[in-house]
């Protein structure tokens, strides 16, 4: 096959065609989508404005809202003016930064998660040294940690595979791009590089999803020796909803990334990275306020707030007439 211009723009064949079907499951991704960013963005807005959340626990849960936003604004946006506008054209330069920010905040939120176990092992397991084991500088080092082991992975997989030379052919059956997707196309023997990134995959995964169920069986050790039904009750409800996050998060990846290549597929490929990209963003703000008090209290509270000032506003107008 002929070698092409490497500065030529990759055509991203989308997820989605024209049909009435899939019409309407692209206007409900763009649905979802939204609900995903104004949650977030909502739950950032909640944990600035609200005292009472300005905890370490608190403060990890606003860095996944930041990284879920950041996401959905990386590849749903684009998603959505290729199918509009029929123009599905990808400049390698663009290919790059989507393949970086991809893996950053993917990568950066396998750490993360990581980070909110230890949170959660330290208060239920040693509460009375919670201020000393997880105290500020020790929670923003794990932010700060999460972010630059991502975008460490991300830009040497983004620089990797742009320096291969592609093929004639470079259509890119994806809705975003993203490195697995985009190796296939190369001319150039990929095997030593689909290694490393294999390698790569099992450090930002498995390492994370260890140190989870290690905090996660020690916190269930502890729970189950609890006197206290109603503690034991509020330690099962806390840790659930963060299971359910590593569980969502992590299934879909391990999916997408450790699978033998022979049993990958475009179809299930794209499939699995609308779950991750696009619902798990979506269900993370949803998990964590319903099964939390605190941020339930901080919403109700902040909702009244703004329901006292258009009733006072209402009334000012009605005055004046």
């Amino acid at each position: 096959m002929e070698n092409w211009n490497i500065t030529a723009d990759f055509i991203l064949l989308g997820l989605f065609n024209h049909t009435g079907a899939h019409q309407f499951l692209f206007v409900l991704v763009l649905i979802i989508a939204f609900t995903s960013l104004v949650s977030n963005a909502l739950m950032l807005l909640l944990i600035l404005l609200d005292p009472r959340l300005h905890r370490p626990m608190y403060f990890l849960l606003s860095q996944l809202s930041l990284m879920d936003l950041m996401l959905i604004s990386a590849i749903v946006p684009k998603m959505a003016i290729d199918y509009l506008t029929g123009r599905k054209f990808i400049s390698p330069a663009g290919c790059g930064f989507q393949i970086f920010f991809f893996l950053t905040l993917g990568g950066g939120e396998c750490f993360l998660l990581a980070a909110m176990s230890y949170d959660r092992y330290v208060a239920i397991c040693h509460p009375l040294r919670y201020p000393v084991l997880m105290s500020w500088k020790v929670c923003l080092s794990m932010i700060l940690g999460s972010w630059f082991l991502g975008a460490v992975d991300g830009l040497m997989q983004a620089a990797a595979t742009l320096n291969f030379s592609f093929c004639s052919t470079h259509e890119i059956d994806h809705f975003f791009c993203e490195a697995p997707t985009l190796v296939r196309l190369a001319c150039a023997d990929t095997s030593v590089f689909e290694y490393v990134m294999y390698i790569c995959c099992v450090l930002m995964l498995l390492i994370p999803i260890s140190l989870i169920l290690i905090s996660y069986s020690l916190i269930l050790a502890a729970v189950l020796h609890m006197h206290s039904s109603e503690a034991r009750k509020k330690a099962f409800a806390t840790c659930s909803s963060h299971l359910s996050v590593v569980g969502l998060f992590f299934g879909a990846g391990i999916f997408t990334y450790m699978r033998p290549k022979s049993y990958k597929s475009a179809n299930y490929n794209k499939v699995v990275s609308v779950y991750y990209t696009i619902f798990t963003p979506v269900l993370n703000p949803l998990i964590y306020s319903l099964r939390n008090t605190e941020v339930k209290g901080a919403l109700q509270k902040y909702m009244n707030r703004c329901l006292n000032i258009k009733n006072k506003q209402t009334n000012k107008k009605q005055t004046g007439i």
